[in-house]
């Protein structure tokens, strides 16, 4: 083969490979958009269920949105919890009654699609809180990172790392 036909094999061949991927990244572009805006409002719905069910002081109901499994994880400031049950009773020790629960706001979240049936979302949160100590604030709030797979029953939360973050002064 000529120098001149290797030339031309070589740009015909780059030029295929680009025109299928841009007919790949432009067939499935609108498609993929459209099923990633359905899933952003599936995966917001199950936040907003939490947020409610917190709201009205019901733990058990804030936890549907977790993945009901001995692989689920849990991370924060005690530790590693695993497991559907550890972390339901983390929750319930760490919030025994609807005071010490306050009222819970998400906000700042951002979307991740790692692949078709899994997401990081990350976000932050903030309980407010009737004040103690003759009155001082009790408001806490901090920065979560969420990851979520797609079950048959929907969206639910695999891993969940929370981290309390203080106001500065």
């Amino acid at each position: 083969m000529r120098f001149n036909q290797r030339v031309a094999m070589i740009r015909l061949g780059g030029f295929l490979i680009l025109g299928l991927f841009a007919c790949l990244q432009g067939g499935s572009y609108g498609a993929e958009s459209k099923d990633r805006e359905a899933d952003r409002r599936a995966i917001n719905a199950v936040l907003v269920g939490q947020q409610e069910a917190w709201n009205r002081g019901d733990v058990d109901a804030f936890l549907t949105g977790y993945w009901h499994s001995e692989d689920l994880t849990f991370s924060g400031s005690s530790g590693i919890s695993r497991g559907w049950n550890e972390v339901l009773a983390r929750y319930k020790k760490n919030y025994p009654d609807r005071g010490a629960m306050g009222t819970l706001d998400f906000s700042g979240l951002e979307f991740r699609f790692l692949g078709a049936d899994s997401a990081l979302i990350l976000g932050r949160w903030h309980l407010k809180r009737a004040g103690e100590k003759g009155g001082e604030n009790a408001d806490i709030g901090g920065v979560f990172s969420l990851v979520w797979q797609r079950f048959p029953e929907g969206w639910r939360i695999i891993h969940d790392h929370t981290s309390a973050v203080t106001a500065a002064k």
